[in-house]
C-alpha cells in the first residue's frame, strides 16, 4: 500500500503489516482483527420505539442477510421501502451492530417505512466489487416481492416498491449512490425509485479537493480515507475509480432517480466531497434535484453515537420530510 502523504492515523510493523489505528489491524499471517462494529445486537421488538425486526438470509451461498424493520402500528397497508446500506470503509461495521439499530428503529418508527437494512460482506476478506454486487443482489431480492409473491411475508404485506429509497452512510452511502446509478442503467422489474439519502459520503479522488491538503491534520485524514479505499480495493484502478471519485464516472447522468438528499456535518473532514458531489451530478446532465443539508458543528456520522441529540433528531427529521413530503406537513 502506497500514499502520495503518510498517515498518522496508521502504522505497519512486522507483527502487524497494516494497522488502522481504532479500526483494524492485519496480522501477518493475513488475519483481520477488527476494534468497531462486533457488538452485535439482535433483532426482535424495541422497547422504546415498539418497532420489530428480523434477519432475514437472502443467499446462503454468501450468507448474505438483511435486518428488515416495520413499525409498531402500521397504518395502511402498504410503505415506503427504505433500503439502507451501513458504512464503515467497507472494512468495519453491520446491519446488526449496536452502531446500526438504534438508529434503524427511530428512523423506522419516525418515517413510517419499512426498513431493509443490508448486511454486505466485508473488505480485506472479500473485496471490492463484492460489497456492490452484495448490495445489487439484495435490491433484486427486494424486487421479488412485487405482487406479494416473494419468500419473505413482512416485504410481500407492507413493502411499496412503486415507492423506495436507497439511503447509507459514509461507505454505505457511496454504495447508495452506486446502486442508483445500476438502477438508471439496469432498471430492476419492479422497483421504483423514488430518491436517494447520501449521509456524510465517503467519496474521493486522487487530487485533494476543497480543505484536504490545507493542514497537516487533513492531510492525514485524506490519507487515511484513501488508504481505507485502497485496502478494499485492489483492483488498481487506484483513487480515481469511478466508484470512489464520482467525477471520473460517464455513466453519472444515468443516477436512476430524479431526488437526491446530501447530508454534510460542518466538521466532518469529508464535507467537501459531499459538496463536491453535487457539483458533479449536476454539471453532468443529469435532469433531477440534489438538496443539502448540513448539521451545524457536527462530525461524520454523529447522528449514530447520539441518537438522542437535537441535531440527530433534526436530521432524522429531515430524512421523513423527504421520503413522506405531505405526512411531515400535516
Amino acid at each position: 500500500m502506497t500514499s502520495s502523504f503518510p498517515s498518522k492515523y496508521m502504522s505497519t510493523s512486522e507483527e502487524f503489516p497494516i494497522h488502522f489505528h481504532g479500526w483494524l489491524r492485519i496480522n501477518k499471517d493475513g488475519r483481520c482483527e477488527r476494534f468497531i462494529g462486533n457488538d452485535i445486537v439482535p433483532a426482535g421488538v424495541d422497547l422504546f420505539t415498539g418497532v420489530h425486526s428480523k434477519d432475514v438470509l437472502i443467499s446462503r451461498e454468501s450468507n448474505v442477510f438483511v435486518r428488515i424493520y416495520i413499525p409498531k402500528t402500521i397504518r395502511k397497508r402498504k410503505l415506503p421501502t427504505f433500503i439502507y446500506y451501513h458504512g464503515g470503509g467497507f472494512l468495519i461495521e453491520s446491519a446488526s451492530s449496536s452502531t446500526y439499530h438504534p438508529t434503524l428503529n427511530l428512523i423506522t418508527q419516525e418515517s413510517n417505512v419499512i426498513a431493509v437494512s443490508v448486511n454486505y460482506r466485508l473488505a480485506p476478506e472479500h473485496l471490492i466489487p463484492t460489497a456492490y454486487e452484495d448490495s445489487w443482489e439484495a435490491i433484486k431480492w427486494v424486487d421479488t416481492h412485487a405482487n406479494g409473491n416473494g419468500p419473505e411475508s413482512w416485504l410481500n404485506d407492507y413493502a411499496d416498491l412503486e415507492n423506495v429509497y436507497f439511503a447509507g452512510d459514509s461507505a454505505g452511502a457511496n454504495i447508495a449512490h452506486n446502486m442508483a446509478i445500476r438502477v438508471g442503467l439496469s432498471p430492476v422489474k419492479f422497483i421504483n425509485l423514488k430518491g436517494v439519502i447520501l449521509i456524510h459520503p465517503y467519496f474521493g479522488g486522487k487530487d485533494p479537493i476543497g480543505v484536504e491538503d490545507k493542514t497537516k491534520k487533513h492531510q492525514h485524514h485524506k490519507a487515511f480515507m484513501d488508504q481505507m479505499w485502497l485496502l478494499a480495493n485492489k483492483s488498481g484502478v487506484g483513487l480515481d475509480d469511478p466508484l470512489y471519485n464520482p467525477a471520473m464516472d460517464p455513466r453519472i447522468s444515468d443516477f436512476g432517480s430524479l431526488k437526491i438528499l446530501v447530508c454534510v456535518g460542518e466538521k466532518d473532514k469529508l464535507k467537501c466531497r459531499g459538496l463536491n458531489y453535487k457539483k458533479v451530478i449536476e454539471k453532468s446532465g443529469w435532469k433531477g434535484k440534489v438538496v443539502v443539508m448540513e448539521s451545524k458543528g457536527e462530525g461524520h456520522v454523529f447522528f449514530l453515537s447520539n441518537v438522542s441529540s437535537e441535531n440527530a433528531r433534526i436530521l432524522r427529521t429531515r430524512i421523513c420530510m423527504f421520503i413522506n413530503p405531505i405526512r411531515s406537513k400535516s
